[in-house]
């Protein structure tokens, strides 16, 4: 199996993120990608699917990707059934984190108790 075969979800993922400026070379049984995709959170999610694949340190792939807004981690549309916390568990794994959260949306939310479905948050870097 070649590294580019190996690591196709990698690069279908790259895809359904919207990854510009893509290069893929496949040199000498090494994967060689390259790559600019939105925020920090998908670039983090490419990296957990490469880890999946590779482990902690593949030796079949060199991979650079960059991050075009580094503003914000990420942006998450609220759905019903959702807390803060329960948001910041998803995106820190911590939910006592929902306070970053809350101070970077004051804008739209009064309420750290009181999120809507259908808000978009932003999602601050930590």
């Amino acid at each position: 199996m070649s590294a580019q075969q190996r690591y196709q979800s990698v690069l279908d993922l790259g895809n359904r993120l919207g990854m510009q400026s893509v290069q893929v070379e496949e040199k000498d049984g090494k994967l060689h990608v390259h790559g600019t995709v939105e925020t920090q959170y998908e670039k983090d999610q490419l990296w957990d699917e490469i880890k999946r694949i590779g482990g902690e340190q593949p030796t079949d792939l060199m991979a650079d990707i960059t991050v075009s807004n580094t503003s914000y981690y990420t942006k998450h549309t609220v759905k019903s059934g959702e807390s803060l916390s329960k948001i910041a568990d998803h995106y820190y794994k911590d939910m006592k984190k929902y306070d970053q959260i809350f101070e970077a949306n004051r804008g739209i939310l009064k309420d750290a108790d009181h999120i809507e479905a259908g808000q978009e948050l932003t999602i601050p870097m930590m």
